[in-house]
């Protein structure tokens, strides 16, 4: 095993055991090493990748402390993947999306609070086909976190929301180039929403797969096109 990720392992270990829990500073840099067994260069190393996956803060001039662990914050990484690939890639985030956004959507049908809900309406009823393209995908990643988020496991949410992120490009893409997407999306919405007020895990599920495979089944058509390649993030 190299001798950077030997120091990651050892560095988990003491997170995994509780030795070091969310918040925690870690001990000094050589204090560290010694007791890890480990070269200072390698120790660093590892700080500075498990701080790139925001396990570990390094706070310049104060210290190295374990960071919440949320579930969101860890799963922000998966912005980095997708931004790395092109094409067919972005259709195995989309692949994914029709696994877990039905059944978040299912969850909230069952669990989202009516005040959640109202929130929801709101942001539902914010849609326009005269928003701009940028403004529909906003408003598009809020709807989809809200309900992410109404689902009530922060795992899932968290999931959601890294799978949802990543494949907005993909969404704007569609809108400029397919007749008539951006109504549909608005529909598809409204129908998941209506299902999620009106207590129909069922239906909120197979709307949700219905308005995800929309958006795969275009890009699978689209990436066959000779030349397709995403636009570049804003």
């Amino acid at each position: 095993m190299p001798v950077t990720d030997e120091a990651i392992e050892k560095i988990k270990a003491m997170i995994v055991s509780g030795e070091l829990g969310p918040g925690a500073r870690l001990p000094r840099e050589p204090d560290l090493a010694e007791r890890l067994g480990l070269s200072r260069s390698s120790l660093r190393e590892a700080v500075k990748a498990l701080s790139l996956i925001r396990v570990l803060d390094v706070r310049q001039g104060d210290g190295t402390y374990v960071t919440s662990l949320e579930p969101g914050l860890l799963m922000e990484a998966l912005g980095f993947v997708v931004d790395f690939h092109q094409d067919d890639t972005v259709l195995e985030f989309l692949e994914v999306r029709r696994i877990l956004e039905p059944a978040a959507s299912a969850m909230a049908a069952q669990r989202m609070s009516d005040e959640d809900i109202e929130g929801l309406r709101e942001v539902l009823d914010r849609s326009s086909e005269d928003l701009t393209l940028e403004e529909v995908i906003e408003n598009d990643l809020e709807f989809h976190r809200r309900i992410a988020l109404g689902a009530g496991n922060s795992v899932l949410c968290a999931l959601v929301e890294g799978m949802s992120g990543p494949t907005a490009r993909a969404r704007i893409w569609r809108g400029l180039t397919e007749e008539g997407s951006l109504r549909r999306t608005l529909e598809q919405h409204r129908a998941i929403f209506e299902a999620i007020a009106g207590r129909r895990p069922d239906l909120a599920e197979a709307w949700a797969r219905v308005h995800v495979a929309g958006v795969e089944q275009w890009l699978r058509g689209t990436v066959g096109s000779k030349g397709f390649l995403l636009p570049p993030r804003a």
